[in-house]
């Protein structure tokens, strides 16, 4: 054997070990890429699942539950892809394409949950965040069109005005059947600057009207409730009248 043809071989042995590194390199790597797709696939799928069931029923349109199971469709067969043999996922493909080819006779079962508290419109806006997220990365994803998409984001915008309109409604009624005006005062006075600082307000002036004249009438209420009551007597009211006959007296003698 030449020493040529063993610097080959050992040239031919290096060259092999480095394919093969490089081969396992590109394996573990499409291996970890696989893995991580999964659990974001999976994440994704459990926030459609958390959207989609406690969702408030009086915000959530045929339209809106046909899209969010569009997507938890698109993410489960993602995820089978990954998992060829998943029979739960498939079973739930059939679920969801039976749901989709309903079209906006979709069922909407989500029973009305009122936005009673501050907390409870935080736990909404959280999902409208959320939903927000799954909406963008489909589009990202190619699997809505960007005029989807942009249809999409306008409409949570104006599901986010009507769980703001819901809360200080609610707010403001709360306060005044526990006759408390200037707590409903409150409540009305932020909704109606709310609606004011929209960038297209007119598009919600029933509301803005609305929200006005309950305003108003708390006002009222609030008004009327710290008027001194006529023939009242108290400390105060009888310390004014003799500051004022004192008054009268000096104007008289001087």
């Amino acid at each position: 054997m030449t020493p040529l043809l063993i610097t080959l071989l050992i040239v031919a042995g290096i060259a092999v070990l480095i394919a093969i590194g490089f081969l396992n390199h590109v394996a573990e790597k499409k291996k970890l890429e696989r893995a991580r797709l999964k659990v974001e696939l999976g994440d994704r799928l459990r926030r459609c699942g958390e959207i989609t069931e406690t969702f408030p029923g009086q915000l959530m349109s045929p339209a809106l539950k046909l899209l969010m199971t569009r997507l938890e469709l698109n993410v489960v067969t993602r995820l089978l892809a990954l998992d060829k043999d998943n029979q739960e996922l498939k079973t739930r493909i059939d679920e969801l394409t039976a749901l989709v080819d309903k079209g906006e006779q979709i069922p909407v079962n989500n029973p009305p949950s009122p936005i009673q508290t501050e907390a409870k419109a935080k736990d909404v806006r959280f999902l409208l965040e959320a939903l927000h997220g799954q909406v963008t990365r489909a589009a990202h994803d190619g699997f809505l069109a960007n005029g989807e998409a942009k249809h999409w984001v306008k409409e949570i915008r104006h599901i986010l005005v009507l769980l703001h309109i819901e809360f200080f409604n609610n707010l403001g009624q709360h306060a005044l059947s526990h006759d408390q005006p200037g707590q409903a005062r409150l409540a009305f006075e932020r909704g109606v600057q709310y609606l004011r600082k929209q960038p297209e307000p007119a598009f919600y002036q029933e509301q803005l009207t609305y929200l006005e004249k309950l305003l108003a009438r708390s006002n009222s209420m609030v008004l009327t409730n710290i008027a001194p009551v006529e023939g009242e007597v108290n400390e105060l009211t009888e310390g004014l009248k003799e500051v004022e006959t004192e008054w009268k007296k000096k104007v008289v003698y001087d």
